[in-house]
């Protein structure tokens, strides 16, 4: 019960993270399908979140940076729920800290890859955003 426990709270980790770092085009396909906003308002806003226009060059940096602050507090608090709490202990389980390290980062950005560059994308073309540029197989 206890393995089942920690690996839902990687997974809630990891799917965090990946939200936060898909802020700049996540708003527009919500407010679209929700029908808050129009077409074109969406796409200006994810056309300025995105590529940093009107002063917004910060936004998606900074959003980048939260979701990799996210995984390395939650990577943090997770081995030290599971009695790793010093560097000693950290040095004696190296193997165990670095491959679940290593496996929540990697899956964090693929996960992030795949939902904002596949997922996002594939629904803001099905709502009208004009993102098809932004498909891999186009270019």
């Amino acid at each position: 019960m206890t393995e089942e426990k920690n690996t839902k709270s990687l997974i809630k980790l990891i799917s965090t993270s990946t939200i936060i770092a898909s802020m700049c085009c996540l708003p527009s396909v919500v407010l679209v399908l929700f029908g808050l906003a129009s077409v074109s308002t969406a796409a200006a806003l994810s056309d300025t979140l995105y590529w940093g226009g009107d002063g917004y060059d910060w936004f998606r940096p900074t959003m980048l940076a939260i979701a990799t602050l996210s995984v390395i507090i939650g990577l943090v608090v997770y081995f030290r729920n599971r009695g790793i709490c010093t560097f000693d202990d950290v040095k004696r389980q190296r193997r165990k800290v670095i491959n679940t390290s290593l496996l929540v980062l990697i899956i964090a950005y693929v996960s992030y890859l795949i939902f904002n560059y596949v997922i996002l994308t594939e629904v803001g073309i099905l709502l009208g955003l004009e993102w098809e540029s932004s498909r891999f197989w186009n270019k």
